[in-house]
C-alpha cells in the first residue's frame, strides 16, 4: 500500500506541475497580449470567441496532462528522498565539474530524440494521430496555453522519460532543474504564434540548430514536418526540416526595429 509520504510526493508533484504550467503559460500569454495583441486579442468578435474557447480547451487538456506528468515525477522524487534509488546527487564533488554541462546536454538530447520519433510516429500512423495527437492539433494556431494540451495517451508516452533517466544517468539537482526549466520554456514559447528570439538569432547559428516558434509554427501549418522539440538535428538528418515560418519571420522583421 502507498505510504502517506508517497501520496504527499505524488499529489505535491502534480500540483507543482500544474502550477508551473499555469504560471509560465500565463506569463507568456499575458506578455503576448501586450506585445502581439493582434494574435491574442483579435478585433473580430467571432475570432475572439473562438480563441477564448480554444484557450479554455487548451487549459483543460493541459491540467489533465499535468496530473499524468506529475505522477512519475512524484514517484522519482519520493524514491530519491526516501531510498536514494535515483542517480540524482546534491554534492557537486560527487562527479567532475565537467559532468554538470554534459549531463544537462545528455538529458536534453535524449528527450529531444524521444520526442522527435514519437511525435513523428503519431503523425505517420493515422490511427495513432486520431487516438492521441489530434487533441494537440485542435489548436489552430496554438497559443502559449497549448504547451501541455495533450491527450492522456500522448502525455503517458512522454511523462515517464525524464523521471526514468534519473535512475540511469547521474545528474546534479541544478542541471536537473535546468532541464525542467528549458523543457517548460521551449514547450511554451514554441507555441506562442510569434517569435520571441531576436531576428539576428533566428537568422544565425542559433536558429539553424535550435528550435523556436518560427520553426515549430511550420509544423502546425503543414503537420508532416518539423517534429523536433529543442534541436533541428533529427529533422535535418531525416529530411523532415521544412525551414522557418515566413509569416512569423516577416512579422518579426516588421516589428523588431520598433523594439530596439
Amino acid at each position: 500500500m502507498p505510504t502517506t509520504a508517497l501520496w504527499i510526493s505524488l499529489l505535491g508533484m502534480c500540483l507543482i506541475v500544474a502550477v508551473r504550467y499555469l504560471a509560465v503559460s500565463g506569463l507568456f500569454a499575458w506578455s503576448s497580449r501586450v506585445v502581439r495583441p493582434d494574435v491574442y486579442a483579435p478585433k473580430d468578435p467571432k475570432k475572439a470567441v473562438r480563441l477564448a474557447k480554444q484557450i479554455r480547451r487548451e487549459i483543460g487538456w493541459s491540467l489533465l496532462a499535468a496530473i499524468i506528468y506529475g505522477l512519475p515525477a512524484g514517484l522519482a522524487a519520493h524514491l530519491w528522498a526516501t531510498r536514494g534509488w535515483t542517480r540524482i546527487y546534491a554534492d557537486v564533488s560527487d562527479y567532475p565539474l565537467w559532468w554538470l554541462p554534459v549531463s544537462l546536454f545528455l538529458y536534453l538530447a535524449i528527450h529531444d530524440s524521444w520526442f522527435y520519433w514519437t511525435h513523428r510516429a503519431m503523425h505517420h500512423w493515422p490511427w495513432l494521430f486520431r487516438k492521441a495527437h489530434a487533441v494537440h492539433h485542435e489548436s489552430r494556431p496554438p497559443t502559449a496555453w497549448a504547451a501541455m494540451a495533450f491527450h492522456p495517451w500522448e502525455a503517458v508516452s512522454a511523462a515517464w522519460l525524464i523521471p526514468a533517466l534519473t535512475f540511469l544517468i547521474p545528474i546534479h539537482i541544478v542541471p536537473l532543474a535546468l532541464v525542467l526549466t528549458i523543457m517548460t520554456f521551449f514547450g511554451v514559447t514554441n507555441h506562442m504564434g510569434w517569435e520571441i528570439f531576436p531576428k539576428r538569432w533566428v537568422d544565425g547559428w542559433f536558429g539553424r540548430h535550435v528550435i523556436s516558434a518560427s520553426h515549430h509554427h511550420v509544423h502546425h501549418e503543414r503537420y508532416l514536418s518539423n517534429y523536433g522539440l529543442y534541436f533541428r538535428f533529427w529533422d535535418k538528418l531525416c529530411g523532415t526540416d521544412k525551414g522557418l515560418s515566413d509569416e512569423l519571420i516577416r512579422a518579426k522583421a516588421k516589428r523588431e526595429p520598433q523594439l530596439q
